[in-house]
């Protein structure tokens, strides 16, 4: 029977459409997790973990009450639950949660999530302004208000003090309905307009709906509760999670490259490779020859490795990385 740590960290984990990444992820961080999809409850090799899932919608909820320590979910839910900190402009930090870092991957690759605003391809809607008094389907109710209210919430990429408060001629009054799912359809039999979440644009291309404005940027997030933050072991747990899955996805754009080189042509051969930091260059046991290491981002190596052949490079080998840490 696997021990009990005296100490623990709870962590919620998003099931759904991320909870094959994700739990993929922390494989390659080091974590084993066997899930028993019944109970909901992922078990982890690390007896100082103790995980479960949930919805995205739900997680940043949990953290911010304290009722998980930490967990993995969006930042569109962050903003829809209501529990984002927004430092020094809202003094208020009760049932707020850390942003401890952002996390760029999703279900079909590494990539930012939108929330679009989007109509049938027949509207006459064009923008914002044309939504008064139009009905608008959504999950993300809240954020919605926001965009219809006219605050700058399309990216977190905009400084915080670059955002306003609407004047009320901004505001654009309309009717926003509380979706369960199967959004698309509601367009344009029941409602004007959707907000819906999107990688591709391939569902909302489907269902004969055109983009018309972008309302949220999102991405994935790991989260803390303050007071677990403060926690000094809790922390450094969070941390060295947080650095693991960072290295996992800064891998999945990079490999590895192998080589050997006359020293003769070592100048040349380094002249082609970029590198994180200058390669490892190490001799073999033919004194004119040495071994040359490096990592180089994927979408170089189909280019690199004829550059590198041509310059004299031989026994070429590429490898895939699980971690690399900055």
């Amino acid at each position: 029977m696997k021990a009990v740590s005296e100490q623990q960290l709870r962590i919620g984990l998003p099931k759904g459409s991320l909870q094959e990444a994700t739990i993929a992820m922390f494989t390659k961080a080091g974590f084993s997790i066997s899930v028993d999809e019944r109970q909901y409850k992922p078990d982890f090799d690390d007896e100082e973990l103790w995980g479960v899932l949930l919805r995205a919608q739900e997680i940043p909820t949990y953290v911010a009450k304290g009722i998980l320590d930490c967990g993995l979910t969006g930042l569109d839910w962050i903003r829809e639950c209501g529990v984002e900190d927004k430092g020094k402009q809202e003094p208020n930090k009760v049932n707020k949660v850390v942003e401890v870092c952002e996390l760029i991957y999703a279900k079909k690759g590494m990539r930012r999530y939108k929330w679009v605003l989007a109509v049938h391809e027949d509207s006459d809607i064009q923008c914002r302004e044309d939504l008064a008094g139009k009905r608008i389907a959504t999950e993300l109710v809240e954020v919605t208000k926001e965009y219809l209210a006219g605050k700058r919430i399309a990216t977190e990429l905009v400084e915080e003090t670059k955002q306003y408060l609407p004047e009320p001629e901004h505001v654009v009054r309309a009717d926003v309905i509380f979706s369960w799912g199967a959004t698309e359809a509601k367009c344009p039999n029941l409602v004007d307009a959707i907000v819906e979440g999107t990688e591709t644009g391939a569902t909302l291309a489907a269902n004969n709906l055109r983009e018309v404005d972008l309302v949220l940027e999102s991405t994935t997030k790991l989260i803390a509760n303050p007071q677990a933050w403060e926690d000094s072991w809790k922390r450094q747990k969070i941390e060295n999670i947080a650095l693991l899955l960072q290295g996992v996805l800064d891998a999945e754009l990079k490999v590895g490259l192998k080589m050997n080189v006359a020293r003769e042509d070592l100048e040349a051969v380094l002249a082609v490779l970029p590198a994180l930091k200058r390669p490892t260059v190490s001799p073999l046991a033919n004194g004119d020859w040495v071994a040359v290491e490096t990592i180089v981002d994927t979408d170089e190596v189909r280019i690199l490795i004829p550059q590198l052949k041509a310059a004299g490079a031989q026994g070429i080998i590429e490898y895939p990385l699980n971690k690399v840490i900055m």
